[in-house]
């Protein structure tokens, strides 16, 4: 495999001046930017995600973005890594040529209240704050979406303050419903199914993140931005019967008009 020429230093990691290739599998080809999570190698690995499915090498099924790398998956019987690598060379050098397109946020309303926010309190003690200051802090910023892992649909989001930044728990619980909002240490993220997990978990949206009979089938992807919009019981489910009911708009705008 084909390792990066060099790299880059910065305060946490490497970012590499060449990306590293790694064999995934037996269908997967692993393309590395780094060994640190940082905002801009995430934008890079978007940029090349776009180009690629774009203009989809011949073989390859899917492209999964992640942190700091990209997964291509690929059909061993029509192509190879030997043929994938000088492609993605390519790609990854061509960038200059081919602008990013601003990418998405979505507005997501979250309800805080106590009933559907069982951490909140405890996040509130750990960082000596009031919940309403946790609140006002969670809402606050744009969350890239870096990439969505664990279960179909779940965001790993950057940008958490550093505020509310909260140890996950101790003991995972066993069930914890879908759509609710979880801090773990300096992550946000969003439960889209009824799982397992250990989050702190300080509020809950009424929106489905995965539905198997949609297209897509996940209502945000890797590349967009979240907003966290606060909402009232009472807005709560109202939004909740909307969505059941196939009459809920999901607000989208470009992030330029966000920010």
């Amino acid at each position: 495999m084909t390792q990066g020429k060099g790299n880059a230093q910065n305060a946490a990691g490497k970012i590499y001046i060449d990306p590293v290739f790694l064999p995934a599998g037996d269908r997967g080809l692993l393309m590395e930017f780094a060994d640190v999570i940082d905002p801009d190698v995430n934008t890079r690995i978007r940029a090349v995600a776009h180009a690629l499915a774009a203009n989809m090498p011949k073989g390859v099924e899917e492209i999964l973005p992640t942190y700091r790398s990209l997964i291509l998956v690929y059909d061993p019987m029509v192509t190879d890594p030997d043929h994938l690598i000088p492609v993605l060379k390519t790609v990854n050098t061509d960038l200059d040529n081919a602008p990013l397109p601003e990418p998405d946020v979505v507005e997501l309303p979250v309800c805080y209240h106590e009933s559907l926010a069982p951490d909140l309190a405890h996040v509130a003690e750990v960082n000596g704050l009031h919940p309403d200051e946790v609140i006002a802090i969670h809402t606050a910023p744009l969350y890239p979406i870096y990439m969505i892992g664990f279960t179909p649909g779940f965001p790993y989001l950057g940008g958490l303050s550093q505020k509310i930044h909260t140890p996950r728990l101790s003991t995972p619980r066993t069930h914890v419903p879908a759509g609710s909002v979880g801090i773990a240490n300096n992550q946000t993220g969003i439960y889209p199914i009824d799982s397992p997990g250990g989050w702190q978990l300080i509020g809950r949206t009424p929106l489905r993140l995965y539905n198997p009979e949609a297209t897509p089938v996940t209502l945000i992807q890797a590349g967009v931005w979240i907003r966290f919009s606060p909402v009232s019981s009472e807005e709560y489910a109202r939004i909740e019967k909307e969505v059941s009911q196939g009459s809920y708009v999901v607000e989208r705008r470009e992030k330029e008009e966000s920010s």
